[in-house]
């Protein structure tokens, strides 16, 4: 059995792990998210930069964690893309020359692919077929998947503009709160009225197609809404946890219902949800309710495999290394943009530059 060392290092997490036959060995990660909280968001360069610096060190604590030394890896699995690409040639470098160096094989794999693998290692295989519902800062997607090593994963429906947790992060912004806009608004929530403001729900209308998502118009209802209040009758006026509340519910209620419908329609019994979004209370508690109203398992990972980490990275690797799939050729670049077709990311060629 082989053990596979996963890195991830697509946005502004670095995270190491290693799997070996569906168990986790051993793991770490760390942040550079404090450094981006001044600017609202994500700085690249910033990210690349602590990549650079917290690598190795991630690498180090994982094989520790597991008892191993580098000796005892078997293949190495990096996240190719989608992502940051000063983040991603980071990890990729650094995969290649761990690959390298301990003379094992190489697998670059798509990001979301890995998001779906993450609930591997605590609640076992997945199911074959299961609906995947994917929420992150930058996807939001419907897809139908089987064999997640094997097979090719289909597209039902995606985001024609913000992705879910992009919305969240503007509408806290909108509304004052602070970067990671996400968690904040959950905390915002907590004791809200989630149906004091009846906010839109996007694209659920019967001439809409049932599993596509759209949810720029509703961060910008959100803005107007608070504008209007606050001009009304002063910022003090603006009832933060209802607004909040009323707002995660909006979004919550669109991405269980077209899931749900997704699984009625293919006739899948299993439904996964992923993704940074998929640590929000609301959406949680909403899809455990759907679900076991309509006789569908769900499944969720724990809070700490929602957000990007290489447990899931690892766990894909593993997938492919027991499934036989051939692995990547060290001539790998990182794909910043690259869509969801499969676990593994096929080579882009390198430009060959005049005169050389």
């Amino acid at each position: 059995m082989a053990v596979v060392l996963g890195i991830e290092t697509s946005c502004d997490e670095t995270g190491a792990a290693l799997v070996r036959d569906g168990v986790l060995l051993g793991e770490a990660l760390s942040s550079s998210m404090d450094r981006h909280a001044r600017y609202g968001g994500v700085v690249p360069e910033i990210a690349a930069r602590a990549h650079v610096e917290f690598l190795v060190p991630c690498v180090d604590r994982a094989l520790a964690a597991a008892g191993l030394g580098s000796s005892a890896v078997d293949a190495v699995a990096v996240t190719a893309g989608p992502g940051l690409a000063t983040a991603l040639h980071t990890g990729v470098a650094a995969a290649k020359a761990y690959a390298l160096a301990l003379d094992v094989p190489l697998y670059g794999v798509h990001h979301l692919a890995g998001h779906i693998a993450a609930d591997v290692v605590d609640a076992g295989p997945l199911p074959n077929p299961l609906v995947a519902l994917i929420v992150s800062g930058g996807h939001t997607s419907l897809l139908l998947v089987r064999d997640l090593a094997r097979d090719p994963i289909i597209h039902l429906g995606d985001t024609l503009d913000d992705a879910a947790g992009e919305c969240f992060d503007k509408v806290a912004r909108a509304l004052g709160l602070p970067y990671p806009g996400g968690p904040a608004l959950d905390r915002a929530a907590h004791g809200g009225d989630a149906g004091a403001v009846a906010f839109p729900r996007p694209l659920t209308g019967r001439a809409d197609a049932p599993y596509t998502f759209s949810f720029s118009g509703l961060k910008t209802a959100v803005a107007r809404w608070s504008e209007r209040q606050a001009s009304a009758a002063g910022v003090a006026a603006v009832p933060l946890r209802d607004v909040a509340a009323s707002f995660q519910e909006a979004v919550a209620d669109v991405l269980t219902a077209k899931a749900l419908r997704a699984c009625a329609e293919h006739g899948v019994g299993d439904l996964l949800v992923v993704g940074g979004v998929a640590a929000n209370s609301r959406l949680r508690a909403l899809a455990a309710q759907r679900c076991a109203a309509a006789g569908v398992r769900l499944r969720v990972p724990a809070l700490r495999r929602c957000t990007d980490n290489g447990v899931m990275i690892a766990a894909l690797g593993d997938l492919l290394v027991r499934a036989g799939v051939p692995s990547s050729p060290m001539d790998l670049s990182a794909c910043p943009e690259v869509f969801l077709t499969g676990a593994m990311i096929e080579p882009v060629p390198l430009p060959v530059l005049a005169g050389g």
